[in-house]
This record gives structure tokens, C-alpha cells and sequence, in this order.
């Protein structure tokens, strides 16, 4: 394999360049999203931003801020603490022969072919770098980068700041299979669904909830479909859910008014390890009905007519 190209020079690139870059391939932290591993994104989430379908990701959550913030002080302990000197690669690399597997590395290590990956994450997470563990979607990045960079980079390292007051750091071998499992799911995921325009399995996200609403806005009133038979389990196992999921919020509603009646007027309640809140809202809403009934010209000026599909499961006496 032939050293990789690089596709965009990253200095001095704004945060809109940078966004728009991403676009146009598959990075290290979609690999894992590729792959389903992604506890926070899905594969169908990132079908729609690689076909422009919505907006991509932004990095302006202060979590992303502050991560961006501080990884030079990530970078420059693990330095301190390791001795090893890193350098910034400035540019979103491509592979040699698909040019939308990218990478965009945090720091190469000087000196040996490694890369190191600056993170920084919430104290609640640090039972995901405990010991010799690392989270699956950073070893699915990890490789990903190992891959791009090509078979003399041998290794990776992680450094990690864990609730602004730990650091750990990690290293991990290249895996050649995983490299290939990884690169092949990317290149189906690219051909078949980017580039053919044909979304991923739909899931249970709101991006495949709002894609659907707005692709089906219109129904036809006259029109029904048969389904398939194999749609008959799905939909016991929908309405046992439907079920389930109304007892568990009778549960809750029963729990939370028992809690309000000890709190009565107070806003706050403690219980060792647990705060609880009941606090004072307001808010300023128009009343529609008077509206019409006082002001009734423009009650009808103001007015908009919205529409939507609503869905439902009706189960049929003796259809089975």
C-alpha cells in the first residue's frame, strides 16, 4: 500500500470548511457509526448528513469546545509523562486507493510511526478507561487511522483527561483484520448507500422519525396496503411494548406524586446520593379560544393550518 494523500489542509480552515470537508468522506469517528457501535449516532443519522440531507454535525456543544480547548494540554502531558515528542499533521489525509476514507489525526508520535489520540470525558465515563480498558467506538477510530496511514504505523496511543482531573494514557497495537473488517463495512456503507442514495436499515432514532414524516407527508385516504406476514410478530411485539411501557409510566407517575407530596411546597428534597426538584415555571401562552371568541378577525389572520400523519395500532377481534 502506497503512503496516503492528503485531501485538505487543515490549517488556518474555519469551522464551516471544516464541516463541509467531512461530508465528503468517512472519517475516523464515523467508522464506528458505520459499524453500529456508535452509542450516540446511528448509521441511518449518518447517511443523512453524507448526502446532505441535514446539516452536519457541529462541534459547537461545550463539551466539543472544551475538548477542542484542551487538547493541546492532553497532548503536552502525554508527552510529559512519556517522554515522547508529538506533532501535529495539519491536513485530513485520504486512503491511497478509496479517497473517501479519511483521517484527520489529533498528533503523530516523532519518531515512531504511532498516532496519538487526545481525549477529554466526564468522571462518569471513567469505568471506560479503567485498567486496560478502551471504549469499542475508539478502537474502531483508532485502526481506522492505522489503516489510512498504512501498514509501517504499528501502533496508537490514547491520552485522556477524565473529569478535569485524571489522566490515563493507552496504547494500542495495529489489527490488520480489524483494519479490513472495518474498511470493508465503510465501503459497502459508502457505495451502497451513500453514493446510491439508498438509506441504511431504519432504527428507532428521531433523524429516521423526521426522514419519514416528511418524505410520507402526504396519505392518501383511500389507499391501504397488505403487509407482509412477517409484519404480524413485529406488531405483537409493538403493542406488548406499548404495554409494558404504560405500566412503567404509571410506575413513574405514582413514584413522582408520592415525592411531590412529601415536598409540598418546597422546591427541594434530599436523600442520601439523590436531589430532588419540584420547582416554579412560568410561561406566556396566547388563549386561542378567546382569541376567536373576542378578536375573531384576527384569530382568523394569525391562524395556520399544519398537518401531520399520526400513527397507530388497532388490534382486530378474531384476525388472527
Amino acid at each position: 500500500m502506497s503512503k496516503p494523500l492528503v485531501a485538505v489542509k487543515t490549517r488556518d480552515m474555519s469551522e464551516q470548511e471544516w464541516l463541509e470537508a467531512r461530508t465528503s468522506g468517512l472519517g475516523g469517528s464515523d467508522a464506528a457509526t458505520v459499524l453500529g457501535l456508535n452509542k450516540w449516532r446511528t448509521p441511518f443519522e449518518l447517511w443523512l448528513e453524507k448526502t446532505g440531507q441535514v446539516e452536519p454535525v457541529s462541534s459547537d456543544s461545550e463539551a466539543a469546545y472544551f475538548g477542542n480547548l484542551l487538547e493541546d494540554v492532553v497532548a503536552n502531558e502525554f508527552a510529559r509523562r512519556t517522554g515522547k515528542k508529538v506533532r501535529r499533521r495539519n491536513a485530513i489525509l485520504r486512503h491511497p486507493k478509496y479517497d473517501f476514507i479519511r483521517a484527520n489525526v489529533d498528533r503523530l508520535v516523532v519518531g515512531e510511526k504511532a498516532v496519538l489520540e487526545c481525549k477529554t470525558t466526564t468522571a462518569f465515563m471513567a469505568q471506560e478507561w479503567k485498567d486496560d480498558q478502551i471504549p469499542d467506538q475508539y478502537i474502531i477510530q483508532m485502526q481506522h487511522y492505522l489503516g489510512v496511514l498504512g501498514p509501517e504505523y504499528k501502533k496508537g496511543y490514547f491520552a485522556v483527561l477524565i473529569g478535569g482531573q485524571k489522566f490515563v494514557w493507552k496504547e494500542i497495537e495495529r489489527d490488520d483484520d480489524l483494519i479490513q473488517m472495518i474498511f470493508e463495512a465503510e465501503i459497502d456503507f459508502w457505495n451502497n448507500h451513500v453514493l446510491a442514495n439508498v438509506p441504511p436499515a431504519l432504527d428507532g432514532s428521531s433523524a429516521a422519525e423526521k426522514f419519514l414524516a416528511e418524505r410520507y407527508a402526504k396519505a392518501d385516504a383511500e389507499k391501504s396496503v397488505d403487509l407482509d406476514r412477517s409484519y404480524k410478530e413485529k406488531l405483537d411485539r409493538l403493542v406488548e411494548l406499548k404495554r409494558i411501557i404504560s405500566e412503567f409510566e404509571r410506575d413513574k407517575k405514582e413514584i413522582e406524586n408520592e415525592l411531590k407530596n412529601e415536598l409540598k411546597e418546597a422546591t427541594y428534597g434530599f436523600v442520601p446520593g439523590y436531589r430532588v426538584e419540584w420547582k416554579q415555571f412560568y410561561s406566556n401562552r396566547v388563549d386561542t379560544k378567546k382569541l376567536k371568541s373576542e378578536f375573531p378577525n384576527i384569530y382568523e389572520k394569525v391562524l395556520k393550518t399544519s398537518s401531520y400523519r399520526r400513527f397507530g395500532v388497532k388490534q382486530l377481534e378474531g384476525d388472527n
